[in-house]
């Protein structure tokens, strides 16, 4: 990656790293993610349990996830450990950068728009962004929700609006799906009528609301209801709006209504 983060990183932070050598009770690695920075791994922090060949583990030229154990600001000395890295650790770890590869990719496709290059789009608009949300990735995801929050970083338009214009191109939203069962009951002799004007008032409100929501007779009473939306709470609170909809449009008709999970 083009981009090199500044300074040291901070303990228990997750690191990028490359084996570079490795001794009998030891290995040094570069830490790719930060400007010349060199980190050691102690023997007692490759692997659990008891190590009798080192090279077993390790190998030069590798590239590895590790954790920071600490940080001597004064001699910039980093302990690293690559045993307390778990396999979600690590997936996470692997999936975080390839995004920010992703997002990079954006920004020099932005860079050629413009006919201009990488590191001139970093210094007018990626390193700003950067500084305020973390990464280019978290940046880009807020940007797809609501381009209007980065206008106080005042970033130039000349930058700013063709960079969001190949982010709406480029990424699709995130989504999560979530599913409930509605129970639906009625005693009057107009039963169905009603279920049927309770679940279009419903959907009408989720229409209004821009919700994608898909309602779906399964058997008397169940309606299947499916919710897609940014993320799992945003789903939990649109599955109960809309459900309140339909419950309330029963209630008031001789009806009743449950949303069951």
């Amino acid at each position: 990656m083009f981009y090199i983060k500044k300074g040291l990183p901070g303990e228990s932070e997750l690191v990028l790293c490359t084996i570079k050598k490795v001794l009998p009770h030891s290995v040094f690695v570069s830490i790719d993610e930060y400007k010349d920075l060199e980190g050691m791994i102690h023997i007692s922090e490759v692997s659990p349990g008891r190590i009798r060949n080192i090279r077993d583990f390790v190998k030069e030229g590798k590239t590895i996830v590790c954790k920071v154990l600490r940080v001597n600001t004064e001699k910039k000395h980093i302990d690293l450990s690559l045993r307390r890295v778990s396999s979600s650790m690590k997936q996470r770890k692997s999936n975080e950068y390839k995004q920010e590869q992703r997002a990079e990719k954006i920004l020099g496709i932005t860079a050629k728009k413009l006919k201009t290059d990488l590191e001139s789009m970093y210094k007018n608009v990626g390193n700003l962004l950067i500084e305020e949300f973390g990464s280019l990735y978290e940046s880009f995801m807020v940007i797809l929700k609501d381009k209007d929050s980065v206008k106080k970083l005042k970033i130039d338009d000349k930058y700013l609006k063709p960079l969001i214009k190949v982010i709406n191109e480029t990424i699709k939203p995130p989504e999560v799906n979530k599913s409930a069962t509605l129970l639906l009951r009625t005693l009057s002799p107009e039963g169905i009528d009603i279920i049927k004007s309770g679940i279009k008032e419903a959907l009408d409100f989720a229409k209004q609301k821009k919700y994608k929501v898909k309602l779906t007779y399964i058997s008397s009473p169940k309606y299947k209801i499916d919710v897609k939306a940014e993320d799992y709470k945003t789903a939990e609170n649109v599955l109960k709006e809309v459900s309140d909809v339909t419950i309330k449009y029963l209630e008031k008709n001789k009806g009743q209504g449950q949303l069951a999970e």
